[in-house]
């Protein structure tokens, strides 16, 4: 179900019908227009179709089911940790990772002004969860309340829905023109360095040989046995390999805490002989390990 502000509602269905028009083209996210996910997707692929969904499940769902070629999905923040639970959300999906992109995240204040011109004061700012952590301080000190919405660009149509001049919303900058708000403040990030990790998601996984010669990511998902020493022995089979393991998060499925997952990011594909030797030997000490994917490691920027 859809719950986008009314302001955001005109731009949501212009895009969606620009993408059914050609869905191959189509890239899915998750947000109003205008929201950090939208600017990634462009970014990565201005010749594409942006097509804005609700939540991260829609997003997937749109590739899923043929709306979309692919999708762009933050998973995680340098400030707040991890955004999308990438690893729930792929093995429903059937989805495979294609590629990732780092995009530096400024956010802006913006809002209604006053019958005079002037702004304020607020009271509190509407935003994202991981946006609102991430311009955590700067709330603070001026004694805002922060205030949870679904996405960046949707707090912004919903400050402009609401009329309210004693509340703002934090949103990227392209937002206050989307949406008729004025920006009261720029950088309003705790840090400099704010960056956020997205991937591309497909139905299809990219040919790791088509990435012979160029630094690689291969992302896959492994289940320890229950006994000691279980995840010792699994990450000792890139140690020995010389394999560089550049993410490690641990979850459970189902109520059942017995058995641990874990989410993982490798250097190398399949087809590097340290890499074929590190899998073979994990699939020996692992219960159960499923690949998403080899893709193209990018560069993150300043």
């Amino acid at each position: 179900m859809d719950s986008f502000p009314a302001p955001a509602l005109r731009l949501v269905e212009q895009m969606r019908a620009a993408a059914a028009e050609n869905a191959e083209r189509a890239i899915a996210f998750q947000g109003a227009p205008g929201a950090n996910s939208h600017r990634a997707a462009m970014e990565y692929a201005p010749e594409f179709l942006p097509l804005p969904c609700f939540s991260f499940a829609a997003a997937l769902d749109a590739v899923s089911e043929g709306r979309a070629g692919c999708a762009m999905i933050p998973i995680e923040n340098s400030q707040a940790g991890r955004v999308a639970d990438i690893h729930f959300l792929l093995p429903e999906s059937g989805l495979f990772i294609v590629g990732e992109y780092f995009m530096p995240i400024h956010h802006a204040l913006m809002a209604l002004p006053q019958a005079d011109g002037s702004f304020g004061p607020f009271t509190a700012a509407f935003s994202h969860p991981h946006a609102l952590s991430q311009s955590r301080h700067y709330l603070m000190e001026r004694n805002m309340v922060p205030l949870s919405h679904a996405d960046t660009a949707g707090s912004a149509a919903h400050v402009a829905e609401l009329g309210d001049r004693s509340v703002a919303a934090i949103a990227p900058a392209i937002a206050a023109d989307l949406y008729g708000l004025s920006i009261v403040d720029t950088r309003v990030e705790d840090a400099d360095d704010n960056t956020t990790r997205f991937v591309v998601l497909a139905k299809e996984p990219l040919d790791p040989a088509s990435l012979k010669g160029q630094d690689a990511i291969t992302t896959f998902v492994f289940e320890v046995r229950n006994v000691p020493a279980a995840l010792y022995k699994a990450l000792g089979c890139f140690a020995t390999n010389g394999v560089n393991m550049t993410k490690l998060e641990s979850y459970h499925e189902g109520a059942s805490f017995a058995a641990t997952k874990f989410y993982a990011d490798i250097v190398g594909s399949p087809g590097d002989a340290a890499v074929d030797r590190a899998l073979e030997e994990l699939n020996f000490h692992a219960k159960d390990v499923r690949m998403f994917g080899t893709y193209r490691q990018a560069q993150v920027r300043g």
